[in-house]
């Protein structure tokens, strides 16, 4: 089963959620266990664990390289792309790809009738894989500075879970691609909010977007007693279950400032994680897990 942790906008909790969930659940009896960090453009889930190194390779991707000797300039590899990586002034003789838009689709390729188009390999970004126990693991996507999209890079560090048994995503934050990319292989999300104008604001385009994509969802509420009812309000009327409320509390704010996991200092937390990820489980697990 696939539970991604997800909110609308930074800050919120998710790294606080993801990791003390994860910790909580890898001291169960569950055969394999993963942590995938998805925030691939900035990954912090290691700053709250120590673990060994197990592998690391890089996420590569195919992108044009156009031998202007044979290219007659004719622009149909330019008018095939969605993305606007080629660049092209047939008057002037000019063609160039631009290696950030590019998607790596090779639809340029199937365009050109003149053989004048070959390709090369570029690192988008590398995954790390973490022993942290014998029964789990911890994913690290992390995205090369300059690339413009985040998506293939969390592609390959989900798909390096094998899709057995429990695996947690640490989702980027907002609404969009990488978001997207995340939630999509999910079973059930939790998103993270604060009862603040601003969180409600953001958890609305969340619940909204995981509508459009037919996923169930639940909410934790962090910094719960610092706003208003307004969530409130709005999760009644949406019935959605708040599956948590953690408290504006300054040492649980101390401890997550120096990278730790304050479910090891504040106990009775644990059993709260544990209890919420049994609820999910039962309600919208399988029997294979």
């Amino acid at each position: 089963m696939k539970i991604a942790i997800a909110s609308g906008k930074g800050g919120t909790g998710k790294t606080l959620v993801s990791t003390n969930l994860f910790y909580s659940i890898s001291k169960q009896n569950i055969k394999n266990c993963f942590l995938v960090d998805c925030d691939a453009e900035e990954p912090n889930d290691m700053i709250f664990f120590k673990g060994k190194v197990e592998k690391t390779f890089d996420v590569n991707q195919k992108v044009p390289v156009i031998n202007e000797s044979k290219c007659t300039y004719c622009g149909k590899c330019h008018e095939f792309c969605n993305y606007n990586a080629i660049f092209i002034l047939p008057s002037a003789k000019i063609i160039k790809v631009i290696e950030d838009l590019c998607h790596g689709c090779g639809a340029c390729s199937v365009a050109c009738k003149f053989d004048a188009i070959s390709e090369k390999e570029v690192s988008l970004g590398t995954i790390s894989r973490f022993y942290f126990n014998k029964s789990s693991t911890i994913v690290e996507a992390k995205m090369k500075i300059g690339v413009m999209s985040p998506v293939p890079v969390i592609k390959a560090a989900v798909k390096e879970t094998g899709n057995e048994g429990i695996i947690i995503l640490d989702s980027p934050p907002g609404t969009s691609c990488p978001f997207i990319q995340t939630v999509a292989t999910a079973d059930y999300v939790i998103l993270v909010t604060e009862p603040t104008p601003f969180g409600l604001s953001d958890l609305k385009q969340s619940v909204d977007t995981l509508k459009t994509m037919n996923k169930p969802c639940g909410v934790i509420i962090n910094r719960s007693g610092l706003g208003g009812n307004e969530i409130y309000d709005y999760l009644n009327q949406c019935n959605i279950p708040i599956l948590m409320e953690i408290p504006f509390d300054k040492e649980i704010a101390s401890h997550y400032s120096k990278g730790e996991l304050f479910v090891k200092y504040k106990k009775e937390w644990e059993q709260h994680f544990i209890s919420m990820f049994n609820s999910i489980v039962e309600k919208y697990g399988n029997s294979s897990n």
